[in-house]
């Protein structure tokens, strides 16, 4: 049985996935398959993932639904039922991962313990360098000297955790304060998602709903968020941010009051519902 299934969030942008895939064409541990969460992207974008599933030497899977709008979180909880391994990671299709992102997540994540890391937001300029040739060369793992420049110059969003450390007293001190869940660098056992009924599908707008929210539910279920800054690395391309509207403040703001682990909007579904 693979060690993790890899879940990567997709919509029509074909470029920023294939970088991405080209990051996992070079971890350091190699025992996973990678789930495309495919949230309703054109006969061209499909048929382009097709062509790339047979290009890897880990298993590809894409899941697929009709295009409804934002429905990302219906989606991950289609793809959580279509993993074979135990662990779950969550990395979104513009994020591109450091050569032992896979290794870091399954070695830290147990049952019970969902790990997070963050992301380094790469400028426009440095995200236009890259191809797929390059990223597989292990470019983004050995700009050191660019990412000690952004973040002297602050012409880079969180620059300084590009850097991956390996002395476990380090990796204590840097991760002795814990951060919240980010649904773009997150791996949990699959049996602690399904005990909260998975992602609540409500959230139709981006935002809270595939981190905030899930980050919420698990504590109350008693789960421990585990951060991995400096371990598990991924840099994020540089692209338009989509708006956070104020429609899942107000769902989460219910949410929180009502104090409820489980969705019932979830994965399973109640006849009500």
């Amino acid at each position: 049985m693979i060690s993790a299934s890899v879940i990567i969030p997709f919509y029509n942008n074909v470029s920023f996935l294939k970088l991405v895939l080209a990051g996992y064409r070079r971890q350091s541990l190699t025992d996973f398959e990678v789930i495309i969460a495919d949230d309703g992207s054109n006969e061209e974008s499909v048929a382009a993932v097709k062509d790339l599933m047979d290009a890897y030497p880990f298993k590809i899977k894409h899941q697929w639904h009709d295009d409804d709008g934002f429905r990302k979180t219906i989606m991950l909880n289609r793809c959580i039922m279509a993993a074979s391994a135990d662990i779950l990671i969550f990395n979104d299709g513009d994020c591109i991962p450091h050569q032992h992102f896979v290794k870091e997540h399954i070695s830290s994540t147990k049952p019970g313990t969902c790990s997070t890391g963050r992301r380094v937001n790469l400028s426009k300029t440095l995200s236009n360098q890259l191809t797929t040739e390059r990223i597989e060369q292990g470019i983004l793992d050995r700009s050191h000297l660019h990412f000690i420049w952004a973040e002297l110059t602050r012409s880079g969003d969180n620059a300084r955790q590009a850097f991956y450390l390996k002395t476990p007293t380090l990796r204590r001190w840097r991760n002795k304060t814990p951060k919240g869940l980010l649904g773009s660098n997150m791996s949990i056992h699959k049996q602690d998602l399904l005990n909260i009924n998975g992602f609540d599908e409500r959230y139709r707008q981006p935002g809270i709903g595939e981190d905030t929210d899930i980050d919420f539910r698990l504590q109350l279920n008693g789960v421990t968020v585990k951060t991995l800054i400096h371990m598990a690395i991924q840099y994020h391309l540089h692209h338009k941010m989509l708006p956070r509207p104020q429609q899942n403040d107000a769902l989460f703001a219910t949410i929180q009051q009502q104090g409820t682990a489980r969705t019932a909007y979830g994965i399973q579904k109640s006849a009500s519902n």
